[in-house]
């Protein structure tokens, strides 16, 4: 009888601590995305030659989007890992707000390749909506755009009538506001449809621009630096496909290992949605030789002010002494 009474809490005391695990391993990740943001945002705020250049509010429209999703993301995640319940009211904005940035990340990229094509081939003629003091219209048109598709999918599918929006408390996560198969039909077309225009559009501009670098004998480190700016949104893109390799590493997990389901659902979030999220912006905001430069002076500034306020605090103690 005491072995029978011990199992349960062993069992609980095993749960807790992986919840606790998973949400050290998250959480740090999670702050230090934040900072590097808040370090990139923070140089486009300081310096106007940013924000005069469309690519550059572009990805910072793009950084601003992923910590959106970012944020969702984890929000979503805590209250998974809390056994936290919401109504469907505060719920669905949620899930929303965290289809939409995804979906965003994918237009962005796409949008930010064609910026690339217009400032190449029409750099003197270029269109009204792409300059710098217009291309807050494209972005409002991705936003809608992107938002258009959570809202269908969430007004096609059929609610348990047992369930009431204002309330009955719900676990927060997707597969309990879509999981009819006309959902998923719909959420499969959509995706494979997005993916392929996007990649359409990514391959397009990058030949384009490739043609044009063989071509011209003048100017070409720019549009040489293009290509690779194009080619580096076709890696981001990779990155966001990655978030559809779940039912694959859940097989091969399966099939090679013992894990709990749980466990295998958490080896996904963070690989192949948290990480490739992480890295993206990352990855382009360093590879960029001005914003780069910002970047280590802004850390080396932190680090001095850092090194400076310890010194006085060790001065004080020791005149205090």
């Amino acid at each position: 009888m005491q072995n029978l009474t011990e199992l349960p809490v062993n069992a609980t005391s095993q749960t807790s601590l992986s919840v606790i695990i998973k949400v050290c391993i998250v959480i740090p990740f999670f702050c230090a995305f934040l900072c590097c943001i808040g370090v990139m945002l923070h140089i486009f705020a300081s310096h106007r030659q940013f924000l005069d250049t469309s690519r550059y509010i572009l990805f910072a429209y793009m950084l601003i989007n992923d910590t959106l999703q970012i944020l969702s993301s984890v929000l979503l995640f805590l209250f998974v890992m809390g056994q936290v319940k919401l109504v469907l009211v505060c719920c669905v904005p949620l899930l929303l707000l965290s289809t939409a940035t995804f979906q965003n990340t994918l237009l962005i990229l796409a949008t930010m390749s064609l910026e690339r094509y217009v400032a190449i081939f029409y750099p003197l003629q270029r269109p009204a909506a792409w300059r710098s003091d217009r291309i807050w219209i494209i972005i409002l048109s991705l936003w809608l755009l992107s938002c258009t598709y959570p809202i269908i999918e969430f007004a096609i599918g059929e609610l348990d009538p047992a369930v009431d929006a204002l309330s009955t408390p719900v676990s927060c996560k997707v597969t309990v506001v879509n999981s009819s198969a006309v959902q998923m039909l719909f959420k499969a077309a959509f995706y494979v449809l997005m993916f392929t225009l996007v990649a359409v559009v990514i391959l397009f501009t990058y030949v384009r621009i490739l043609m044009e670098t063989r071509k011209m004998r003048q100017n070409r480190a720019s549009v040489s630096k293009a290509m690779h700016t194009v080619l580096l949104h076709g890696f981001q893109l990779l990155l966001c496909l990655l978030a559809f390799t779940h039912p694959i590493t859940e097989t091969l997990i399966v099939l090679h290992a013992n894990w709990l389901p749980e466990d295998i659902a958490f080896f996904n979030y963070f690989c192949f949605i948290l990480i490739p999220r992480f890295l993206s912006p990352l990855i382009y905001g360093f590879r960029d030789q001005n914003l780069r430069d910002y970047i280590g002076k802004t850390f080396l500034c932190c680090s001095n002010n850092i090194k400076a306020a310890v010194i006085g605090k060790l001065q004080d103690s020791l005149s205090a002494s």
